[in-house]
């Protein structure tokens, strides 16, 4: 029995989900209150990106906040109050579900075999941040401001994958500095540790962001996804058993029709179509 969906069948209710194409974008949403995440949300964000493994025509995944903002962390009302309250009645049970949880969202992420591009604008601190850096690519404003607030309300930086994760992106000291002191990190100085591959201004953040996506898109997907595998595999490889995993996966993409269309269209002088096969 097949496991296929269709992106059609992905009907979030506590985020915004639309589909362009073979470009799905997920907007968090409430930007009254700078678009912070819920208990539902949370949940749902999991297992939306669980279920985009099944959706085969979803190829890239955008991932923005509505309005100027991208995500102010977990809602102060409706997470971190009843996380005190679960504190107090000591449920440390609760608590670790809790943090169980939001982990598993960073491990649908890295697991999901589609590129995941965050388009960030505004505020983007705590999990917003966490949300950013288990994305593949980012691209942010000038005004934009991250943050691993974590420390400054008592908590350790080490939340949902940071220090496994962070260091690879930016560096162990500079990962160090930010996790530790849970200070802004601004939009030129995310772009120069590496945080943001690229900057756009406000108005064409969106745009970049899709005209990145469709590019991907319109490429090799089986072949992404095969990058996006390796790329997350090898973290916790040695160098001869990356290369080996790399020539075995190298391999099953020379199996595949598009390794064939991209040859033939060499020949041919004309840009391959890929079709993911």
């Amino acid at each position: 029995m097949s496991t296929q969906i269709q992106a059609s069948e992905l009907t979030p209710s506590s985020f915004g989900w639309k589909v362009d194409g073979k470009v799905a974008t997920v907007t968090l949403s409430r930007p009254e209150r700078k678009n912070p995440l819920t208990f539902e949300s949370y949940a749902e964000l999991r297992d939306t990106f669980r279920r985009l493994a099944h959706a085969t025509d979803v190829k890239v995944v955008v991932i923005t906040g509505e309005g100027e903002n991208f995500c102010s962390g977990g809602d102060v009302h409706d997470i971190i109050g009843p996380l005190v309250d679960m504190r107090a009645r000591g449920r440390m049970d609760e608590l670790l579900a809790f943090t169980r949880m939001t982990g598993d969202l960073v491990k649908a992420m890295r697991h999901c075999p589609q590129p995941i591009i965050a388009a960030i604008d505004g505020v983007c601190v705590g999990a917003g941040a966490i949300l950013a850096m288990a994305s593949d690519m980012r691209i942010g404003t000038p005004r934009s401001k991250v943050a691993f607030l974590f420390t400054r309300v008592g908590l350790s930086g080490a939340d949902m994958g940071a220090c496994a994760m962070l260091p690879r992106i930016i560096g162990q000291g500079r990962a160090s500095e930010l996790l530790y002191t849970g200070r802004v990190m601004e939009g030129e100085e995310a772009e120069r540790w590496g945080f943001y591959n690229r900057l756009a201004e406000p108005a064409q953040l969106y745009d970049a962001a899709l005209t990145l996506a469709h590019a991907l898109a319109d490429g090799p997907t089986f072949a992404h996804g095969m990058t996006k595998k390796s790329l997350h595999q090898e973290w916790a490889m040695g160098v001869d058993e990356a290369i080996e995993a790399e020539a075995q996966a190298q391999a099953i993409c020379m199996q595949t029709e598009d390794f064939v269309r991209a040859y033939n269209g060499f020949i041919a002088k004309q840009k391959p179509v890929f079709e993911g096969n």
